[in-house]
């Protein structure tokens, strides 16, 4: 084994067992780190099928494989008669994720390959979950879910402070569009590190405490797809000739302080939404405006919500972008 190939061994054996990813560095291995790629013409991007779009679309019949205990979300791991694994989450995530993935692909960051499905027939499912047992049927079905694609190995995770893109404009962008959304829950442990090829994917992995309240709130179906909640938060706070800072992610409400750690902890998220250069703001304000209506519309069609509230979310979001075009 050449000593490249060996130090290379080592670390993917490092980062897998702690699951705190270490910088890769470009001679290791030929792999390079990417955060963002240029998405060309965002106009043609189908925001309705997203990432992967049509054609791995879930279809056909589902086997439970295990459940999935992380997070605070009920999620577990089914397989389909492709032999492809998809995690199934429940509650009140499911459409917000699904949204945010094809709002923050569509000007080209990672995402998963997330699908909203009204409705889920599993095959084997258990007698009982130990979470989210009572949004299943008797029949083994489950309503309202997002289903998203398990091919792609996790390494790890990345930290917002010490990212390999750290004052990028690449990452700046990635903070400006987290604000876009009202995504509050920017815990490193929510980013992940993929190994594609030959590059190490970064992405923000659960978009699913998006479009509601700005932060942890109460009660706590405020907090993600919620329409009035979305349309109360403030977007924009302090904008000066250098710098814009953002709203978004503001610190819990205070019935939280019951839990200290977890408190102060997103409290110390907040720099995530604050001064922010101006350039890269409006740099991404121009990227989202490239987007048009049904595009828009799309992305929240994706997610199963009525008509109403798809023209509600969509109307929210475009004064957003038009804020930050403005810039």
């Amino acid at each position: 084994m050449s000593v490249r190939n060996f130090a290379y061994a080592i670390i993917t054996t490092l980062v897998t067992s702690s699951g705190i990813f270490a910088e890769p560095k470009d001679a290791i291995g030929n792999k390079t780190v990417v955060l963002w790629r240029n998405p060309g013409a965002i106009e043609s991007r189908n925001l309705y099928y997203g990432p992967g779009g049509k054609a791995h679309e879930p279809r056909g019949k589902f086997v439970f494989v295990k459940e999935d205990l992380d997070g605070t979300n009920p999620k577990f791991v089914v397989r389909d008669e492709e032999d492809v694994k998809w995690k199934v989450k429940m509650g009140n995530e499911a459409r917000p994720e699904t949204v945010a993935s094809r709002i923050a692909w569509a000007v080209g960051y990672y995402t998963n390959e997330d699908y909203f499905v009204p409705e889920l027939r599993v095959q084997g499912m258990p007698a009982h979950l130990h979470r989210g047992q009572k949004l299943v049927g008797r029949d083994g079905s489950v309503r309202n879910v997002r289903l998203k694609r398990e091919e792609v190995k996790k390494l790890g995770t990345w930290e917002w402070r010490s990212s390999p893109f750290a004052n990028t404009r690449e990452l700046n962008g990635l903070r400006v569009v987290m604000a876009l959304i009202n995504n509050w829950d920017l815990k490193d442990e929510n980013n992940a590190v993929y190994h594609e090829g030959n590059e190490y994917v970064y992405e923000v992995s659960d978009l699913g405490a998006s479009f509601g309240s700005a932060s942890r709130t109460w009660p706590k179906s405020a907090s993600k797809g919620d329409i009035t909640s979305y349309e109360k938060s403030k977007f924009l706070g302090k904008v000066t000739d250098n710098s814009v800072s953002f709203r978004t992610p503001a610190r819990p409400s205070f019935i939280y302080i019951v839990n200290p750690k977890e408190y102060f902890q997103r409290m110390h998220l907040e720099w995530i939404g604050r001064d922010v250069p101006r350039a890269d703001a409006r740099w991404m304000g121009r990227l989202l405006g490239r987007l048009s209506p049904n595009q828009i519309r799309d992305a929240f069609r994706a997610a199963g919500y009525p008509p109403s509230q798809v023209e509600a979310f969509a109307s929210i979001l475009e004064r957003r972008i038009e804020l930050l075009t403005d810039l």
